[in-house]
């Protein structure tokens, strides 16, 4: 029997009856990490990794009933053991081992395998089966160094204050934004946040992350004049009259997806940055290896492309159907966390 198998609800593991990052409510959910794919509300209770028990009660609220473990405590569930390890994704990420009679299963949730000063980094574990992720599964993804990317980020924010505008970053809120916050030439002017990121920004404050001085938009005096400055925001805020204060700017969005060929002129923005949170097609395979698994188990992106890479190669792989499907899920205007209903308001009044 496999220890962990799909169900209605999401993934099951039945010696230990919990549900792993569930879709729909159920007694006892195991939670990879916060974003709003993985993270949903009305479960009973909860058990996450420690690191990200602030984000965690910012999306699910002071009420939820969240038990904590930090990374690599095992703790005891019915049949099972269970522990949480980092997975590089963003604050508190976590891949989750299950031990049940010698079997030990792992659930990847999202990570990555480039380094990220606001996260732990990824700690591949080995296990018998390996649950992974792919949401860039495919060979055409293969990211730039940190160093690149970020020189170039900096370049365009240079460029637009030298021509007196303001730079617009659209950044999913949770996660990317912080580490774009941790990562640019703040030297270059200031940094302005929507209601979204900043909510997240605190919260990671609150978990010990430091960050550079970024201010909230709307404390910001009537008036306040933004050229040369970078205002980081969420997708949603795209093309609502929120940006009307910013005057004239420059927008670009950071996203593997711009990794695709007319993915910015679907987004109707001047730049796109090929800065993820999830592993690249080399980051997938190097993780998976590590792990040392016999069986590999694929769920949502490009699934199909990597389970016949693998079944090539001669190994055990097949794939899961999950809900959500990655990096996707993680720009929805509501159900992402850091980005509610109250967010999709602000940017939609008028400044």
């Amino acid at each position: 029997m496999d220890l962990v198998k799909l169900t209605d609800s999401g993934l099951y593991c039945a010696p230990g009856d919990f549900y792993i990052d569930p879709w729909r409510p159920v007694s006892k959910a195991l939670i990879t990490h916060a974003h709003g794919d993985h993270a949903r509300w009305g479960m009973v209770s909860y058990l996450a990794a420690a690191p990200g028990e602030h984000i965690l009660r910012t999306r699910l609220g002071d009420d939820a009933n969240i038990q904590l473990l930090p990374y690599g405590e095992s703790l005891a569930i019915n049949d099972t053991k269970v522990s949480f390890h980092p997975a590089g994704h963003v604050l508190g990420s976590a891949q989750i081992r299950v031990e049940h009679r010698g079997e030990v299963w792992v659930v990847s949730g999202d990570y990555k395998t480039l380094a990220d000063p606001t996260c732990a980094s990824i700690e591949p574990v080995r296990c018998n089966a390996f649950i992974t992720e792919c949401t860039f599964g495919l060979p055409i993804y293969r990211w730039q160094s940190n160093q690149k990317i970020f020189e170039e980020i900096n370049a365009w924010w240079q460029t637009n204050k030298e021509n007196g505008k303001a730079s617009v970053l659209y950044c999913y809120a949770l996660g990317k934004a912080q580490r774009i916050l941790s990562s640019v030439d703040t030297s270059i002017g200031p940094i302005y946040t929507h209601g979204a990121v900043e909510r997240l920004n605190q919260a990671y404050k609150m978990s010990g992350v430091s960050l550079p001085e970024a201010t909230y938009v709307a404390n910001l005096p009537k008036g306040t004049k933004f050229s040369g400055s970078l205002i980081l925001a969420p997708p949603s805020a795209n093309g609502t009259p929120w940006l009307r204060q910013f005057g004239d700017s420059s927008k670009a969005f950071a996203s593997g997806w711009m990794r695709i060929r007319g993915a910015r002129r679907r987004r109707a923005v001047d730049r796109g940055f090929a800065l993820s949170d999830h592993a690249d097609w080399l980051g997938l395979l190097s993780t998976i290896e590590a792990t040392e698994a016999e069986r590999v188990i694929v769920t949502h992106g490009n699934s199909g492309v990597m389970v016949r890479w693998f079944l090539e190669k001669g190994l055990n792989a097949e794939s899961f159907s999950t809900k959500f499907v990655g990096e996707l899920d993680e720009d929805s205007d509501v159900e992402k966390s850091g980005v509610e209903k109250s967010d999709v308001e602000e940017s939609n009044k008028k400044p």
